[in-house]
């Protein structure tokens, strides 16, 4: 029986499939019913960010028949009423969309309504921001056009939606009663002339989601009048009616309400269906080439990502959401280009889950793929071009493209989807979550337009709740809401069940949580895919009503998965004795180290988000009982990644080597070192003490520690790497400054773009470093100081005091001291001011940038070529399609490598990478 090793409790229950998502800078979030939890997993007790869903406004649609309320298609609005709205579906953006370079949340409540949230950015508070409401945009557009649907007819629609969800039957007694008692629709024969009652969408009290049947039943919420005051209740107007919140008489609210379009029972229905959304999904992150497109209107950049929202109504509609020009840590605001450039009509009855995938991630036309289910049990794939999605403009002529459409004879409704690329070139692996328990596997092949199902298993017994991938598809974890979690290894065509490991390395959770769940309601695998989270909701009966009961209705639990069995190792061994690892076997170890080094592997591409939270706590937790074994995995590492040799050799051979070998390496194989010798290594101290002991470091002959020799010989490879990094930062500040120089009309920086400034600074440090820098470098510094000066960039060695303006010399790259004013007694006061991370020079007083990992501080971004480098460039020459006017900048550590964030209070919730 597998065992967590760390879990949290939530107050309150999630309510649909798919209620916990895993950001890329990761972030937790989980839809508990009428909120969003979001939590660090690295803290998971501490502190925690929120999204409450405020009640919606109904958006005025137009006005029926008293005699039709009652209709077939409009009955489950008629009878729907929930007092709170809950939520149903959330998606995480990839890493750069946020305005600070992080994760947008998008949100979709039982009311229909989808928006999206960034973190806050205003001090001591754990309220997510709203930026963006997508549901009214999707109103503007339907109204500007009247909600016409040139495909299917709102009849056609109406009907589908009827037969697929019959409502339930009620005595004409109860019917009667419920039209009483409800604020909602109801006879207002009596108190108006009008012969006709208004109808809205998305009523705040009704259709919230505690209710399956209501909610599954339903063609969405339906409202007017409130019963008692007469007063219209709706949104501001938008284009096709106006709606009012200001009070006013009677007769006039009668003669607006009078003047809504009349419409029949079934258009009602279909118009609402359109404006009901029942899930969202991200798309991953697309950028085209600017040889191949025109820049975006809006000044907005070449990266996109496309959230796709399904309804009711079995339409899709797509949204192009570009990454932000520049990011900010001071300020808040909505994207700057959203564009609706499709509504697809994928299915006859609802949409039920979403899921993509990315094709071709490194080509310059990238494609990406759609995988749609439905309520009808049908599952279609769809392939659109990054080329015609950034240029779409259409909105009735969405640029998918059908490739199979898989349909389910018993019309068992799809409840979750999960599709990934496979290993193989054009293939791809669909997974299909059904309502009656059933699982199934489809294997694609996209150059041939092929797929074939690898089979159908009865892997639940009620409604599957989740599902992922994990090791490039090797294995599929699933869960229901039976309360079981299953995993699943796919062997060519063929799916297997295996167990969980039982074996986890550290402490399992001491978390004192009771054992009565009672069902799963998603699951999701962590960036490194060595754990899993899933949320499980408690039965509440048997819990302490007094104590437990209030405040625990549901719980997210951690459990390792790095013990699997990805690949077929025989006659492996560890070279070593394993009686210090109680509770593990030999092979169990060889599993753990093979996806360790897995995982490392898959984060040497630079453009994968650098979030390692699980690598390093599963080397910290085999290192509180066996440090020996964590040494061995990462000298393997470093052997097969910087040195590229199989043969196994002891810490003191290997690191010698790996040192000379900094300058081929990559600059995300530096960041990786990095982060694994500050975080798991030299985790007995604070960064702080580290970066104060490698300033003491000259060189590597004069390493001067109490340390053991071991540790002294991690330090010296710490301050090897940061100094490759730091060397290869100044060369290109260097190379594009003589570029600026050379051509002095040309340098006019905008925003988001990077500069070289600290050049002064730099030559200094170069200087001062004179006997350990690459010759190269030196040669470029005297180079700088013989080229010709330009006032675009400011280059005054002398700096001053933020604080008292007193002048501050260079005698670090990490800090400085003023020399303070002079004073009657002879005694100045001097300040320690920090130095910029990039620049070398001393950051103002505004908010900065701060690394989670190392505690350094920026003010200036760094470019992004630092991060893209394969190797130690020779001259540091620009390329020819590149400009350092054009250079992107990154807010990404220079030494870590990992996203840079606003400093936040203890108690406010925070992303940890690391």
């Amino acid at each position: 029986m597998a065992w967590r090793f760390q879990a949290a409790t939530l107050v309150a229950s999630p309510s649909y499939p798919n209620s916990i998502a895993w950001s890329d800078e990761n972030l937790i979030a989980v839809a508990s019913g009428h909120i969003v939890t979001i939590l660090n997993p690295a803290l998971p007790f501490g502190p925690r960010g929120l999204v409450t869903v405020p009640k919606s406004e109904p958006y005025p649609i137009g006005v029926v028949k008293k005699e039709d309320l009652l209709s077939g298609c409009l009955l489950p609005t008629t009878l729907s009423r929930e007092p709170r709205p809950c939520v149903r579906s959330i998606s995480w953006s990839n890493l750069g969309m946020a305005p600070n370079s992080g994760c947008l949340l998008a949100v979709c409540t039982t009311e229909g309504h989808v928006k999206l949230y960034c973190p806050p950015f205003r001090d001591f508070s754990a309220e997510w921001i709203e930026v963006l409401d997508m549901t009214d945009r999707l109103y503007d557009y339907l109204a500007s056009i009247s909600f016409k649907e040139p495909n299917i007819p709102p009849t056609e629609m109406s009907n589908e939606q009827v037969s697929d969800h019959p409502p339930d039957s009620v005595s004409g007694k109860e019917c009667k009663r419920r039209r009483v008692n409800t604020s909602g629709i109801r006879n207002f024969g009596l108190e108006t002339s009008c012969d006709q009652t208004p109808c809205y969408k998305n009523s705040k009290d009704v259709n919230a989601g505690s209710s399956p049947s209501s909610e599954a039943k339903g063609q969405g919420p339906c409202k007017v009048l409130n019963a008692k005051s007469g007063r219209l209740i709706g949104k501001s107007s938008h284009q096709t009616v106006p709606s009012f919140k200001s009070k006013g008489k009677s007769a006039k609210k009668m003669h607006e309400i009078c003047s809504l379009p009349l419409i029949t029972a079934d258009q009602y229905a279909s118009h609402g269906a359109m404006l009901s959304s029942l899930v969202v999904a991200w798309s991953p992150m697309l950028k085209l080439s600017s040889e191949m497109c025109l820049v975006p209107e809006n000044d907005s950049s070449n990266w996109f990502s496309l959230l796709a929202v399904g309804a009711k109504s079995g339409k899709i509609s797509f949204w192009r959401i570009h990454a932000p020009e520049y990011y900010s840590i001071e300020q808040s605001g909505p994207p700057t280009a959203v564009e609706l450039i499709g509504i697809l009509q994928v299915h006859n009855s609802w949409v039920t889950a979403i899921s993509w995938a990315l094709l071709a991630s490194d080509s310059s036309n990238p494609q990406v793929l759609l995988a749609t289910g439905s309520s009808d049990g049908s599952v279609r794939i769809w392939i659109g071009h990054g080329e015609e999605l950034l240029k779409s403009l259409e909105v009735n002529n969405a640029p998918f493209y059908l490739l199979k459409e898989i349909i389910n004879i018993n019309a068992v409704p799809v409840s979750v989807l999960s599709l990934m690329p496979s290993q193989s070139l054009h293939k791809i692996l669909l997974a299909v979550g059904k309502g009656s328990g059933a699982l199934e596997v489809w294997i694609g092949d996209i150059s041939v337009k092929k797929f074939n199902r690898a089979g159908s298993y009865d892997a639940h017994d009620q409604v599957v709740t989740g599902l992922a991938w994990a090791f490039d598809g090797c294995f599929l974890y699933s869960c229901s809401q039976d309360n079981f979690v299953r995993s699943w290894s796919l062997r060519g065509s063929s799916l297997t069940e295996v167990a969980i490991p039982s074996s986890s390395p550290g402490l399992r959770s001491v978390s004192d949580l009771p054992d009565v769940f009672i069902s799963c309601l998603g699951l999701v695998v962590s960036p490194s895919n060595l754990a899993v989270a899933m949320v499980r909701s408690f039965d509440v009966n048997q819990l302490d009503h007094m104590y437990e009961a209030r405040l625990q209705k549901a719980a997210v639990e951690f459990f390792w998965i790095g013990g699997q069995q990805k690949d077929i190792l025989s006659n492996t061994s560890l070279g070593f004795d394993i009686e210090g690892f109680p509770g593990f076997s030999e092979k169990e170890l060889v599993y753990w180290e093979s996806n360790i080094l897995w995982s490392l592997k898959q984060y040497e591409y630079w453009d994968k988000p650098l979030v390692v939270w699980d690598i390093i706590a599963a080397l910290l937790a085999f290192k509180q009982s066996a440090s020996h074994y964590v040494d061995h995995v990462l000298v393997k590492w470093l052997s097969l990644s910087l040195v590229d040799s199989h043969v196994e050799h002891s810490i003191e051979m290997i690191l010698p080597h790996v040192c000379k070998s900094f300058s081929k390496a990559a600059s995300r194989q530096l960041h990786l070192l990095n982060i694994i010798c500050r975080r798991v290594l030299l985790s007995e101290m604070k960064a702080d003490e580290i970066n104060s002991n490698l300033l003491n470091l000259g060189g590597l002959e004069e390493a001067d520690f109490t340390q053991d020799k071991q540790h002294n010989l991690w330090m010296e490879l710490l301050a090897s790497s940061e100094r490759e990094l730091r060397e290869r930062l100044v060369g290109f500040s260097f190379s594009a400054y003589k570029s600026i120089a050379s051509n002095a009309a040309s340098c006019s920086p905008e925003p988001g773009q990077w500069y070289p400034h600290g050049i002064p600074q730099m030559e200094q440090w170069v200087a001062h470093h004179n006997c350990h820098v690459h010759e190269q470098l030196k040669v470029l510094a005297s180079e700088i100081r013989t080229c010709k000066r330009t006032e675009c960039i400011e280059l005054e060695a002398e700096e001053q005091c933020s604080y008292c303006s007193a002048p501050v010399p260079f005698d670090s790259p990490e800090f400085a001291f003023c020399k303070g004013l002079e004073s009657t007694d002879g005694i100045g006061q001097k300040h320690k001011l920090a130095r910029c991370a990039v620049s070398m020079q001393v950051c103002p007083t505004t908010p900065l940038w701060l690394c989670k990992c190392c505690n350094r501080w920026t003010s200036n971004l760094a470019p992004e070529t630092l991060f893209m480098m394969s190797q130690y460039s020779i001259d540091f020459r620009l390329s020819p399609q590149s400009s350092p006017v054009k250079e992107v900048s990154k807010p990404l550590c220079p030494f870590c490598g990992i996203l840079l964030q606003r400093f936040q209070p203890e108690f406010l919730l925070s992303a940890l990478p690391v």
